[in-house]
C-alpha cells in the first residue's frame, strides 16, 4: 500500500480491532464495511493512526489500525463528482473542480463529501460545508492563496480548503490573511509558524 496521507480513507478495519471500550455505533459502522480516515498522530511502526466516522460530528473514535489490514485504500483526489444535485456542498464541489484543476496542483473532497463519494453514505444535508485538501509541496504566494481564496468564497456554501505542505497542514483561509503566522498542524500536534514549508519541529 502506498503511504497512508490524513484524510485517505482504509477499509478492512475489523470491529475486534477496537478498543473494548469502543462505543456500539464505532463497532456497527466497521461491521458493515465502513472505511476509516487517516487521521494526523504519530504511530508505532505497522500502524497507522485512524477515525471512525459515524453519522453525526459527536461520532467520532481515534484509534489506529494495522497497515496489514488494510484491504482498499482511497485518496481525496481519487474522488470526483459531476452532475447535478440540490445539495449545496456537491453543487460547490463541481463549480470548483475547474478552477483547483487549473493550478496543476492535486487536490481532493474530504470531511463528509469525500466520505459520501466514497461510500455513498447519505451525510450530506442543506448546511453541509465542503471541505477540502490541497497538496502544495512548493511554497504558495500569499496574494495566490488570497485570490484562490476570493474564488471559492464566490461558491453556494462555505469551503474550508487546507494545504498540505511537506511540513504539516494549514488552513486557506489563515494563509490568505494578515496574520505574521499560522497554524500547521503536523503529526506532533499544533503550532504556529511562519513559514509552514520550511517548518522545522523544535525539540521538546
Amino acid at each position: 500500500m502506498n503511504l497512508a496521507q490524513p484524510h485517505d480513507l482504509l477499509w478492512g478495519m475489523a470491529p475486534a480491532d477496537l478498543p473494548a471500550d469502543a462505543p456500539a455505533w464505532a463497532v456497527q459502522a466497521l461491521a458493515v464495511g465502513q472505511p476509516v480516515v487517516v487521521r494526523r498522530a504519530v504511530c508505532r511502526a505497522g500502524w497507522v493512526a485512524v477515525g471512525v466516522r459515524g453519522q453525526g460530528r459527536e461520532q467520532r473514535l481515534a484509534t489506529q489500525m494495522r497497515l496489514a489490514a488494510v484491504q482498499r485504500h482511497v485518496a481525496p483526489e481519487a474522488l470526483r463528482w459531476q452532475g447535478h444535485s440540490p445539495c449545496a456542498a456537491l453543487q460547490a464541489l463541481a463549480s470548483t473542480a475547474p478552477v483547483l484543476d487549473a493550478s496543476g496542483l492535486a487536490w481532493g473532497p474530504t470531511g463528509g463529501v469525500g466520505y459520501q463519494l466514497a461510500t455513498g453514505c447519505q451525510l450530506l444535508h442543506a448546511g453541509s460545508d465542503l471541505d477540502l485538501v490541497l497538496r502544495t509541496p512548493q511554497f504558495m504566494a500569499r496574494a495566490k492563496a488570497r485570490e484562490l481564496l476570493d474564488i471559492l468564497d464566490c461558491g453556494p456554501c462555505r469551503i474550508d480548503v487546507q494545504l498540505e505542505t511537506p511540513a504539516g497542514a494549514i488552513a486557506l483561509r489563515e494563509w490568505a490573511g494578515m496574520a505574521r503566522q499560522v497554524l500547521l498542524k503536523s503529526a506532533l500536534g499544533a503550532r504556529l509558524v511562519a513559514d509552514p514549508w520550511h517548518a522545522v519541529e523544535r525539540a521538546a
